[in-house]
């Protein structure tokens, strides 16, 4: 995977994965909407779209899951009035937007090919978007990356701990992957900014 760049005569977004790196970020990208969905403190089922966007009705409190908390921080440390306050009414819309973003990417690799299940070695899997399509991947990467990046404990400047690691350690595969989701997200901001 060379990562992403801007087609000269489109204008879009271009990339090609390997069918096995499809897979993977839709795998990525699913796990991320169902911890979002499910974690969900208050159904979003609201029928009326007027009602939905007047619907204070979210979380007060910090979610539990290390993930959720740091894709999700308390907005003001110090006043625990004000953080429950303000999750209520901005944490519904912040998850739903999450989920959509991640379900962007799973919709968009579908669309350019990618079976349910993968059975065929050498696939490779085309993948070209406009702009707004693209910005929700590269949001998408961001929580990704945070997600992971919380589920390893990796911290600023710790990159020699993990080279240090053994191959053998389960850790560093997740982290080649956290790395991997890295240059994508890179090679993203790089083909937008063309």
């Amino acid at each position: 995977m060379s990562g992403f760049a801007r087609h000269r005569r489109s204008g879009h977004v271009i990339a090609t994965f390997s069918g096995f790196e499809a897979d993977l970020l839709r795998s990525l990208a699913g796990q991320l909407v169902e911890l979002l969905r499910n974690e969900a403190a208050v159904p979003r089922n609201v029928e009326d779209t007027f009602e939905a966007m007047m619907d204070f009705s979210g979380p007060t409190s910090a979610p539990e899951d290390p993930v959720l908390a740091r894709l999700f921080p308390t907005a003001y440390e110090h006043d625990d009035e004000a953080a429950a306050e303000f999750r209520r009414f901005t944490e519904g819309a912040l998850r739903d937007g999450k989920a959509d973003g991640a379900a962007t990417i799973i919709d968009t690799l579908e669309d350019a090919g990618l079976p349910p299940e993968l059975t065929e070695d050498g696939l490779m899997i085309d993948v070209e978007m406009e702009e707004p399509v693209a910005e929700a991947w590269l949001r998408s990467f961001t929580d990704l990356r945070l997600a992971l990046a919380t589920r390893l404990g990796v911290e600023e400047d710790d990159e020699d701990l993990w080279e240090a690691m053994p191959d053998d350690d389960p850790r560093v595969q997740a982290y080649d992957i956290y790395q991997w989701v890295g240059l994508l997200q890179e090679t993203l901001v790089d083909a937008l900014s063309e």
